[in-house]
This record gives structure tokens, sequence and C-alpha cells, in this order.
């Protein structure tokens, strides 16, 4: 047989196996594409960071995660003030960020247990719900700044501490990050009670906060109440440490020192912040960006 004829013959042979062998190199790479897609679709979402407001006074501006429920949770024990001489309290605040600026909130005082003049009980706490919004989101050189609202739903019958409970109460916040310092800073304009009569007060805290090896973190705090039944100043100086072992879970502990002596002499707290991983709902959880 001729070389003319053993091509003619394995002519067609030889096509089948060119597209054959490239064929099958699309085919590997469509393969191997998949693979790759399936992989990062199955590959759990990222864990929500918690954005604590204990155990400062302050309450940051910016909020939560979008669509996951944060759970700020804690104990306190406070001696030598107007209203006992000790304390023993449960606290809880309830979040959930609804949109980029917008956040509901529950705070109560489920239970407290407290003497004063060698009486002692177990009381329940307040109960407040409220909403927080991003008036301004923040930037790397421009403070988030938001305003929040509050209205006590239940009057407990637990003392309180030297600033009281509000019956409304309206809030100013800002809040930075500047030199590897978390700066928090909010006024306070409240309703104060006391049975039919109606007070103002005037609140103003400043806390400072700065992250060291990474999970632990320090925290400072100056506050100031007026108490308007007492004609009188609360003045406080906090301080704390915090352990944040996941992005989601936050430890605190620390303790507050009154100035005044209209203040609450000693108070020491522990507690934890924890967002629920899994989010309510679908949607993009991106803060709108707003014109320079």
């Amino acid at each position: 047989m001729t070389g003319l004829a053993m091509h003619a013959l394995f002519a067609p042979w030889n096509c089948a196996c060119r597209a054959v062998r490239s064929n099958g190199v699309y085919l590997a790479a469509l393969l191997v594409f998949c693979g790759r897609l399936a992989l990062s679709q199955d590959s759990p979402p990222a864990v929500p960071e918690a954005n604590p407001a204990r155990p400062t006074v302050a309450t940051p501006a910016t909020l939560t995660p979008v669509g996951y429920l944060q759970f700020e949770n804690g104990i306190f024990y406070a001696e030598h003030s107007q209203e006992f001489s000790g304390l023993f309290a449960l606290n809880q605040v309830t979040k959930l960020t609804v949109n980029p600026r917008l956040e509901l909130m529950v705070q109560s005082g489920p239970l407290a247990y407290s003497g004063l003049n060698g009486v002692r009980g177990v009381n329940s706490g307040d109960v407040l719900v409220g909403t927080q919004f991003v008036v301004l989101p923040g930037s790397a050189s421009r403070p988030t700044v938001a305003l929040s609202y509050l209205q006590r739903v239940y009057a407990g019958t637990a003392p309180d501490v030297d600033f009281g409970s509000p019956e409304r109460s309206l809030i100013l916040l800002i809040s930075h990050d500047l030199g590897g310092f978390h700066f928090d800073l909010n006024g306070m304009f409240n309703e104060q009670t006391n049975d039919t009569v109606r007070r103002g007060q005037f609140g103003q805290t400043i806390s400072i906060s700065h992250k060291i090896k990474k999970k632990f973190g320090i925290g400072g705090e100056l506050w100031h109440f007026t108490q308007p039944f007492l004609r009188s100043n609360a003045v406080g100086n906090l301080s704390a440490l915090s352990y944040q072992p996941r992005p989601n879970m936050v430890f605190d502990a620390g303790f507050n020192r009154g100035l005044t002596s209209t203040s609450t002499r000693w108070e020491t707290f522990a507690g934890f912040t924890y967002v629920l991983p899994h989010r309510l709902w679908k949607g993009s959880a991106e803060v709108p960006k707003t014109p320079p």
C-alpha cells in the first residue's frame, strides 16, 4: 500500500484522536471549574462579628451584623448606694439590625436581689424597647454618627443604680477608630419620673478601648449623669477587660468606681456577647455609601 493510500486510510482516525485529545482538555478544564464552584458553594459562610455595647455605659454608634440576632448578657454586683446596701442583678439586651442603618433592641433586667436596712428581696427590673438609626456611616477619616430612642414598656420594682432608669431616652452616638484605639461618645437626654413628677436628665459618656494580642482588649470609660430629684450629679470611672475567642463571641469583666457622694460606690460585672451564626433572612448586608 502506497504512502498516499495509508494516509487516506488513517486520516479519519488521526482526526478523531486529535478531537478526543482536544475535547478531553476542555472536559478536564470544565470538571476542574465545576469542582471549584461546588467547593465554594459548599463552604460555610463567614462568621458574623459581634459588636458589643457591654460592658460600658456608652453604646457604639455602629450597628450589629444585618440579619443576625445578637445577645448581650451579664451579671453585676453593686454596693453602697442611695437605694441599696447591696445589689446583685442580671441584665440582658437583644439586638437585631434589619438593614444597614436601622437596629431594633430590647433591654431588660429579669432579676435583681437587693438589700437595704436589713430588708432583702428579689425583684424584677425594667423593660425598654427601642431603635437605633445611623445618620452618617463612618469611614477611615470620618466617625459614625447615630441616634437612638428607648421607651420603657414595663416598670420593674428593683432599685436603680445612681443614674436611675429613664421613662424614655434619646441618645446621640458617635464612634470612631483612631491610632489603634476605638472611641464611643454618647450624649443622653432622658426623662425621669417619680410618681407623677417628671424631670429631664442629661448624661455624657466617653469610652476608649484597645485590642491587645488579637483576642484580648482593654477599655476605660468616664461617665456623668445629672440626678434631677437629688439635685446632684453621678460620676463614675469604669475599667474592663475583654476576651474574644471567636468573631461572634466576646467575654468581658471589670469594675466601676463612683466618684461622687451620690454615686454607687463600687460595681463589679461580668458577661458575654454572642451573635447567632445563622442569618434570619437573605440579602445584602453592605452599608450604603454616602457622597463625601
